[in-house]
């Protein structure tokens, strides 16, 4: 589990929708060592997957509805295999299968588009602002599920604001400023850093290390793909 953090328009979003060929990039981005295709529906049967901003979900359909739109591209008995899985993974979601999404609260919806992206089986699953605007206790719920999709085996990418919460689950960090990389490396490393602490937690450093010393941490971490080479 990768997370990309910095302040507003540092370009985080901006990455994932040039990963998920929204806009246009350049360069060459990689996915376990294979180049990614440049459109969309061809980078979604890559196996990438992105829960955006917002959620997008359909309001007038049901949970269920929903869920199938997520494997459209599987055959009939493989989606309704996965939406079995889906409700297996997000119990609660069974409970709210035939209720209308548009009814439900913010953090049952991003539960809902969080298992919709997951019904495509991919292997890269991007997150935009999952916690945006929901309770505590419902944003500690979903970066926890975030972290079980990772141990499950999917990588997971994931932009969030919040900083603290969010290193407190990932594997890896990356720092984002108008757009240049200006710190990475182990995510305990930089909850620990001069940098991080002030300009994103809004505490005083109480340690030596610095974001820069993160920078140059080049520990693997576990189930983390570099998006972009």
């Amino acid at each position: 589990l990768t997370v990309i953090l910095g302040p507003n328009g540092a370009g985080k979003t901006t990455l994932l929708k040039a990963l998920n060929g929204l806009i246009r990039r350049s360069g060459t981005v990689l996915l376990d060592g294979e180049e990614l295709p440049e459109k969309t529906n061809e980078i979604v049967q890559s196996g990438v997957a992105l829960v955006a901003e917002g959620r997008q979900l359909f309001p007038q359909m049901t949970v269920h509805e929903n869920l199938e739109l997520g494997g459209w591209l599987v055959p009939k008995a493989e989606r309704a295999r996965r939406v079995d899985q889906a409700f297996a993974d997000f119990p609660k979601l069974r409970e709210r299968a035939q209720q209308l999404a548009g009814t439900m609260s913010g953090g049952e919806q991003q539960m809902v588009a969080v298992a919709r992206a997951m019904m495509s089986a991919p292997r890269l699953l991007m997150l935009d602002e999952p916690s945006l605007g929901l309770a505590p206790r419902m944003v500690d719920e979903l970066l926890g599920m975030a972290r079980r999709i990772a141990d499950a085996g999917t990588t997971v990418l994931m932009v969030e604001q919040n900083v603290k919460k969010a290193l407190a689950v990932a594997d890896r960090g990356y720092v984002l400023e108008r757009g240049a990389l200006v710190a990475s490396g182990p995510a305990r490393l930089l909850a620990r850093s001069n940098v991080i602490r002030e300009a994103y937690l809004g505490a005083p450093a109480s340690d030596t290390t610095t974001a820069e010393r993160a920078a140059h941490a080049r520990q693997p971490a576990t189930n983390t793909h570099s998006p972009a080479h």
